[in-house]
Parts: C-alpha cells; sequence; structure tokens
C-alpha cells in the first residue's frame, strides 16, 4: 500500500509537537512530584543532567508512539503507571505501584480485613508464588501450599501480568467463584482448585494451652490487631494453666509472613526488659534508625521456644532475631525465608502509593537478614522429606532481583554498616539439645493441622521447654 507523501509530511510534522507536549506533561509531572514529594538532592545519579533529561525525552518519545501507533487505543493512565510498575519492579522483589485502589485495599488490609483467598503471594519466573496461605480462609481450606506456583487465574495465564493484577484478580465479591491453576513441586499433574471468595478476617492470635503448662501462641501475621492479641492470649492461657502455672511458652511464626513494623517492635518489646529490638541502615547514614526495649517482660522471664520456618519473613524475621540476640528465646525449625528490607509507602496524592524499598533491617548484634534470614539454633524438620530434598527452595535469595546481604560493611549501606557481633552460646540444662529429635522417626503420621500429637517441630520445642523448666515430660507421643 502506497502512503501519500502529503501524510508523510504531515505527520512527520505532527510527531515533533505532539513528543514537545509529552515532554511538557512529563516535565510537569516530575516537577509536581519533586514539590509533593521529598526533596531530592542528588536527582540524577549517574551522569549529567542532560543525559538525564535525553533518557525522559526518549520515554516521551516511546509513549508517544504507543498512543499513536498502537494497534487498538490505550488509555494514557493505564500506560503510564504500568510504565511506573516495570520501573519499580525493576528494583527488587518488593518495590511496586499502587494505584488508588489498591493502596485503599492495603490499608484495610493492615487494619485486619481484606476481601479476598486468603493468600500472601510473591512473584517468581512470571508466576504468582505462594508463600503462605492464611488460616481459615478459602486458601487455606482448599488446600493451596507454601511454594505452590499459580500458573492460571480462570484458565487465563498469570504469565506476563503484574504482582497487583494478578493480587487484583483473585480479589472479589464474597460468595463469587474463582478457579486456580496450580504447579505443585511433586506433583507431575497441575493441581486444579475451584474457591469460593470471602471477606477475610484472619485471626492473626491464635493460643492454646499444650501438655497442661506450656502456652502455644501462633501468630499468623503482623497487623494492628496483632500485638494486643498476643496479651490477651497470653493472659488467658495463665488463668487456664491452675495452680502449677506456666512452664513457658512456645511462639509459632510458621508461615507468618509479616506486616507492620511497629507490631513486631511491640511483640518483640513485650518479651524484653531491655537493649536493642531491630536497626535500620538507609542510603544516607543520618537515615538510620533504631529501636529499643521498653522495660517489662509479659512471660515474667519464662522460656521461650521460638518456631520458624521458610514462610517466616519480615516481621517474624525482626521477632526472632531479636529474641535469639538477645538469647531471650531459643529458634527452634528450619532457616526463614530472609526478607531483610524495609518497604516505605509514599502516597501520591490522587494516584495511589508507591511501596519503595528504602532500608535494610539489622537484628541488635548486627546480623543483615536479607536473602540469609534467621538460621534457628536447633535445627528441626517438620518431615523427614524435608531432609532428602537437601535444598534451599522457597526463600528471598531465589527471587529475582533480590538484594544481596550486607552485613560486612562493604557495599550500598556504606560507613552505616558494621560486622555483626558474634552469639553468645546458648545456656541450657546438659543434654537438653541432645535430646531434640531433628527429623520425625521413621514411620511417623503425617502432619495434620488438626492434631498437634502430628507436629514434629512444636512436639520438640514442649519437650525442650519441659527440660529447661525442670519438669517430666508430658508431651503427645509423635508417632
Amino acid at each position: 500500500m502506497r502512503v501519500p507523501a502529503e501524510r508523510i509530511q504531515a505527520e512527520s510534522n505532527e510527531k515533533p509537537r505532539r513528543r514537545a507536549r509529552t515532554m511538557a506533561a512529563v516535565a510537569a509531572a516530575f516537577t509536581a512530584g519533586a514539590i509533593a514529594g521529598p526533596v531530592v538532592t542528588a536527582w540524577a545519579q549517574e551522569g549529567s543532567r542532560a543525559e538525564t533529561y535525553r533518557l525522559l525525552n526518549l520515554f516521551g518519545d516511546v509513549f508517544e508512539r504507543v498512543r499513536a501507533e498502537y494497534v487498538e487505543p490505550v488509555n494514557d493512565r493505564e500506560v503510564i503507571e504500568n510504565a511506573i510498575n516495570g520501573m519499580l519492579q525493576g528494583l527488587d522483589p518488593h518495590s511496586s505501584y499502587m494505584n488508588l485502589r489498591n493502596f485503599r485495599d492495603m490499608q484495610v488490609q493492615t487494619r485486619g480485613e481484606f476481601g479476598g483467598l486468603g493468600i500472601e503471594v510473591s512473584q517468581e519466573a512470571g508466576y504468582v508464588k505462594v508463600i503462605s496461605p492464611i488460616d481459615d480462609t478459602p486458601a487455606a481450606r482448599a488446600g493451596v501450599k507454601p511454594g505452590d506456583l499459580i500458573t492460571h487465574i480462570n484458565e487465563k495465564t498469570t504469565q506476563g501480568l503484574t504482582l497487583q493484577e494478578a493480587v487484583d484478580q483473585m480479589r472479589g465479591e464474597r460468595g463469587s467463584s474463582i478457579r486456580l491453576t496450580i504447579r505443585r513441586e511433586g506433583t507431575a499433574t497441575p493441581v486444579e482448585l475451584t474457591l469460593t471468595r470471602d471477606v477475610i478476617r484472619p485471626q492473626v492470635v491464635r493460643a492454646r494451652l499444650e501438655a497442661g503448662d506450656i502456652a502455644y501462641v501462633r501468630l499468623t501475621s503482623f497487623n494492628e490487631q496483632t500485638e494486643v492479641g498476643l496479651r490477651r492470649a497470653l493472659q488467658t492461657l495463665r488463668s487456664q494453666a491452675g495452680s502449677g502455672g506456666l512452664k513457658g511458652v512456645v511462639l509459632d511464626l510458621r508461615n507468618n509472613p509479616g506486616g507492620l513494623l511497629d507490631q513486631a517492635i511491640q511483640v518483640s518489646d513485650d518479651f524484653l526488659d531491655q537493649g536493642e529490638i531491630v536497626s535500620t541502615r538507609a542510603r544516607r547514614p543520618e537515615d538510620a534508625q533504631r529501636w529499643n526495649a521498653k522495660s517489662g517482660d509479659i512471660t515474667s522471664g519464662l522460656p521461650v521456644v521460638v518456631l520458624v520456618n521458610a514462610g517466616s519473613a519480615s516481621a517474624s524475621e525482626i521477632v526472632a532475631g531479636a529474641l535469639q540476640d538477645h538469647r531471650r528465646a531459643i529458634v527452634m525449625g528450619v532457616k526463614s525465608f530472609g526478607k531483610g528490607s524495609v518497604q516505605t509507602v509514599m502516597p501520591l496524592p490522587g494516584n495511589g502509593a508507591i511501596r519503595l524499598t528504602t532500608a535494610r533491617y539489622y537484628t541488635p548484634s548486627g546480623r543483615s537478614i536479607q536473602a540469609t534470614g534467621i538460621q534457628p539454633d536447633i535445627e528441626v524438620l517438620a518431615q523427614r522429606e524435608d531432609a532428602q530434598q537437601n535444598r534451599e527452595r522457597d526463600r528471598e535469595a531465589d527471587l529475582n532481583r533480590a538484594l544481596r546481604n550486607d552485613s560486612t560493611g562493604t557495599g550500598a549501606t556504606g560507613v552505616n554498616a558494621r560486622p555483626p557481633a558474634p552469639l553468645p552460646p546458648l545456656n541450657l540444662p546438659q543434654g537438653a539439645v541432645s535430646a531434640v529429635q531433628r527429623m520425625p522417626p521413621e514411620g511417623a503420621p503425617a502432619f495434620d493441622p488438626t492434631k498437634p500429637e502430628t507436629d514434629h517441630q512444636l512436639q520438640q520445642a514442649i519437650g525442650l521447654l519441659h527440660s529447661i523448666a525442670g519438669a517430666p515430660p508430658q508431651r503427645r507421643a509423635s508417632r
């Protein structure tokens, strides 16, 4: 097909004008952002200001060509938001853009109520990866497991979707159905699940007495209700323990994906009388922060075992790391997830917010959690198969573009970093550690969350607490 010369000339004249209008809009947007957001002292990290404007001109040129030449008309807001999200997601797995609706959803979720399936997710190899299903939600009841890859939603592939787009598709009105196709390690064929959406009001604190004198408290996430729920649970269990009182506490953080930093600090403070809880170190030394414990231990010094696994992330690792470093608790289980980065939510007036990684977490001894996680004091496997697999999985270090660990004083944190201090040895009764069984015995029943006696890690924690307290073991048989 021949294109008239007049049209070619008209287009060649119009394109610079469109590009100029686009660049004016982009410049205005950047100016507005500089006014509305924090002052940026080093606007261009590399290269000259001229190079920065050249790159912005490249962005404007691409944007204008998409608007003018794409096979179907495009929505300007969607294109710009996708570009922003791509810029942020290209940094690390946890930075992202939230439009106004998603920002409101996030605010609702941190208050402890949201709609959907009840799955904490990340993204891997273009698919949605389950970090952990939340207890008593449609996902948990349907049998969704940590490590599952969600490849299709309602028979449409999740490849090419951003994590937020996939989450949006899984959310919906209560009572509506959704079909997930899951690829699960060890399963030859895809797993097909049909779930009914519900209003998710996760019970973030679950508690019961074990063996008549051990307080078992499970925290499923860290939202605004967590620390208050922990205090109430321990108070209730103390009253149920009878004249003998409590002999110890099991704090179960397995498959707890984290949440609010202030709640992690408060939960740690509940067990500590003094000392540092956690610190953060950012790009600029002056932005470093540190939180210290106030006097008052709500357990009155009872021995504590913290259970962790590969699904224990972020706020869970802050708590486990603080109690481990102060030797206030014994950490048991397997190595945690390793998410040691801080995301700051920055509202954009009228346009949602960005979630930007701004710092790293450090335990009181100076250890960075990032990409390494919390190594348990005593390794105990949930199943014998875990030992046979003998490889790392489902952790931060496996994610694309994950930040490196920086506990050695080199790299992005610069002068803020310091070598971690060595931890003091565990002070336990002779033979207490050797009595802990690393894995279930041959022929032990498979783990059933409704039957605590099948939870090998929990039973070993109970036995260790009884050993520390000098009480005769009353734990259930593990087989």
